[in-house]
C-alpha cells in the first residue's frame, strides 16, 4: 500500500509538470535545453550527479525514493516485491546561482546502515562546457557532505555512538567528465573522493571510488541511463560486507520536468551513503525499484 500511496502524493507533481508555460511560476523565457546541449537532462544520472548544472535563477524541486529489496529474504511476494518498505527517500531544493554554478540542500531518511536522520548539502561548478567551449568534453567539480542528528548509540563500539559533534559529519568530492555523442547519447566518468570523520576500525577514513555512467537516447522524450561505482581500499580494509553501487534507469522528461524510474542495489542516497556503505548484492536479489521526481521551476 505504500506505493500505492506514495504514486498518489506524488500526483500533484506530475499534474502541475503538464501545466502550460504561461504558468506564473515558470519563466515564460525558460528554454529547455536541447539533446544536442547537454549530455544528460538532469542534474543528477541516477544515485550520483551528472555534469550538467542548472541555468541561472532555476530552482528544482527534488523527490527521491527506494523501496526495499525486490526479491531474496526480504523481497517478493509477501512484501510486494519491496514496495511494501521504504528503504530511503530524499526531498531537495536546488538552485542555479548562474548557469555554471549552484548549489543545493536535502534531507534524507537514511537507511539505518549506519545512519538515518541526514541532511546534506553541496556546492556545483562547471568547468568547462563541451558546447560552449568546443571542446571534446564537459567538467564539472562538486563538493559536499551530510550530517547526522540521529540520537547516539551508548555503544561505544558502533560508529553511530558519536564522541564528538564532527564525528556526525562525513564529506565528498568528485570531478564529472563527459562526452556527448550529438543526440544519440553520453558518457561520463566520475573520480570520487569520500572522507568520513568517523569509521569502525574494520574500515577506513578515506575511500576513492571510480563511477561510470552512459545514457542513451530511445526517444524524444525517453532515454536508458546507467552507472556503477567501483571502490578502491585498502585491501587490510573493508574485507567484507560491502560492494559496489550499480544503478539502471528509464527517463522521462518534459519542460521543467525530469521523472526517472530506476533499479539499483544502493539502499542509500548521497555519495556519502551509497558508495561507502552499499551492501546489497544483485545476485542475491537485493535490488530495489525506485524513483526520482525533479520539477524545475522560476520565481520572478
Amino acid at each position: 500500500m505504500k506505493f500505492f500511496y506514495s504514486i498518489i502524493a506524488l500526483l500533484p507533481f506530475l499534474a502541475y509538470a503538464q501545466e502550460p508555460a504561461e504558468n506564473n511560476y515558470v519563466d515564460e523565457n525558460y528554454e529547455e535545453p536541447t539533446e544536442q546541449q547537454t549530455s544528460f537532462s538532469s542534474t543528477r544520472v541516477i544515485n550520483g550527479h551528472s555534469v550538467e548544472t542548472l541555468s541561472k535563477g532555476t530552482y528544482e524541486f527534488r523527490i527521491e525514493h527506494r523501496f526495499g529489496d525486490m526479491a531474496g529474504v526480504n523481497g517478493g511476494v509477501q512484501n510486494m516485491f519491496g514496495f511494501d518498505n521504504l528503504s530511503d527517500m530524499r526531498i531537495a531544493l536546488e538552485y542555479g546561482i548562474n548557469d555554471n554554478l549552484m548549489v543545493g540542500f536535502g534531507r534524507a531518511k537514511g537507511t539505518a546502515a549506519p545512519y538515518r536522520s541526514l541532511v546534506d548539502g553541496f556546492v556545483k561548478y562547471k568547468v568547462i562546457s563541451q558546447e560552449e567551449n568546443k571542446s571534446p568534453i564537459s567538467i564539472t567539480a562538486v563538493a559536499g557532505s551530510s550530517f547526522t542528528y540521529m540520537t547516539a548509540s551508548l555503544d561505544e563500539g558502533l560508529v553511530t555512538h558519536f564522541p564528538k559533534v564532527a564525528h556526525r559529519l562525513n564529506y565528498f568530492t568528485q570531478l564529472t567528465v563527459a562526452h556527448h555523442f550529438g543526440d544519440r547519447g553520453a558518457i561520463q566518468f566520475m573520480p570520487t573522493l569520500v572522507h568520513r570523520n568517523y569509521v569502525a576500525s574494520t574500515d577506513q577514513n578515506d575511500l576513492f571510488a571510480l563511477g561510470v555512467a552512459g545514457r542513451l537516447r530511445l526517444s524524444s522524450r525517453f532515454a536508458l541511463v546507467g552507472e556503477y561505482y567501483y571502490c578502491f581500499n585498502n585491501p587490510l580494509y573493508r574485507q567484507s560486507g560491502f560492494t559496489n553501487s550499480g544503478a539502471l534507469a528509464l527517463e522521462w522528461f518534459t519542460f521543467g520536468h525530469n521523472f526517472t524510474i530506476n533499479l539499483t542495489n544502493s539502499g542509500g542516497i548521497g555519495e556519502t551513503q551509497f558508495i561507502p556503505y552499499t551492501s546489497e548484492q544483485w545476485k542475491k536479489g537485493q535490488f530495489r525499484f525506485g524513483f526520482t521526481v525533479g520539477r524545475k521551476f522560476v520565481i520572478e
